[in-house]
């Protein structure tokens, strides 16, 4: 089972969307903004794709942390902590296949991973 998380609203989670329609590929999209993501996704994904790659420290809602919440993340337990509350923060799109665990979208990486 395929399944992508991030934000509808997101252009870069819209390619994604678009590319895995366009490819006929089944996929179920878990909107982690509405949805949510519990702490055991989110441990599965640090220990498969790392903590470093998952938070999203170029965006606005980063920008917007005080220094303290930004210092939570220096730590797994406190990064964890701080995505599960503001999902906003880790970057997207994630994209979950079987043994496969990756972060952001380019054609080449999804059609490699879909054998396109």
């Amino acid at each position: 089972m395929t399944t992508l998380y991030g934000i509808p609203n997101c252009s870069t989670v819209k390619k994604a969307r678009l590319w895995l329609t366009e490819h006929q590929i089944d996929y179920t999209f878990h909107d982690f903004k509405k949805q949510g993501i519990d702490a055991g996704t989110l441990s599965d994904w640090v220990a498969r794709i790392g903590l470093a790659k998952l938070i999203n420290r170029q965006g606005t809602t980063w920008r917007k942390l005080s220094d303290v919440e930004k210092a939570r993340a220096d730590s797994v337990e406190g990064a964890m902590t701080l995505l599960i509350e503001q999902p906003s923060l880790i970057k997207r799109p994630v994209l979950i296949t079987g043994q496969h665990a990756g972060v952001g979208f380019s054609e080449a990486s999804y059609a490699e991973e879909f054998g396109q």
